[in-house]
């Protein structure tokens, strides 16, 4: 069974970070220009929260706060859904289905070593599922 680990494998570690001091308008230059959906973020290296786009849609914008002003850690989700790289993706893809989630930090030990998305869950199953398929096809005209 495939674990979270795998998807950090092929993905990479890379986390994009910002902390909690930085403005809104800072961390969506920093969504665009990464093309993601969400930041991890962190106070001197220690994880507290995720950003994510739907916090800006539902915190900032109709609130009517200004983006150049308002704090990440004013809007942020200071206790977010996690998991770790033991964890099967069939259990974070119910966990994020079930809480409504699109972005799961991944915390080791205490210790923050990834973010995943629905979208790298989604790439991990189809990308297996045509491995499966072609190999299949494979055997099956070897058996020809």
């Amino acid at each position: 069974m495939p674990k979270v680990r795998n998807i950090l494998k092929e993905k990479g570690n890379a986390i994009y970070s910002i902390a909690p001091n930085q403005t809104v308008y800072e961390a969506l230059e920093m969504l665009v220009d990464k093309n993601i959906g969400a930041l991890v973020v962190l106070d001197k290296d220690k994880f507290v929260g995720i950003f994510t786009e739907r916090d800006y849609a539902r915190k900032v914008i109709l609130k009517g706060k200004a983006s150049k002003e308002t704090l990440i850690g004013e809007i942020m989700n200071p206790d977010p859904i996690s998991t770790n790289s033991d964890e099967g993706l069939e259990q974070c893809m119910n966990l994020m289905t079930n809480k409504f989630t699109r972005h799961l930090p991944v915390i080791d030990d205490g210790k923050l070593v990834g973010l995943i998305s629905i979208g790298d869950l989604v790439k991990y199953m189809i990308d297996e599922q045509k491995f499966i398929i072609e190999n299949l096809e494979h055997y099956i005209a070897g058996q020809k």
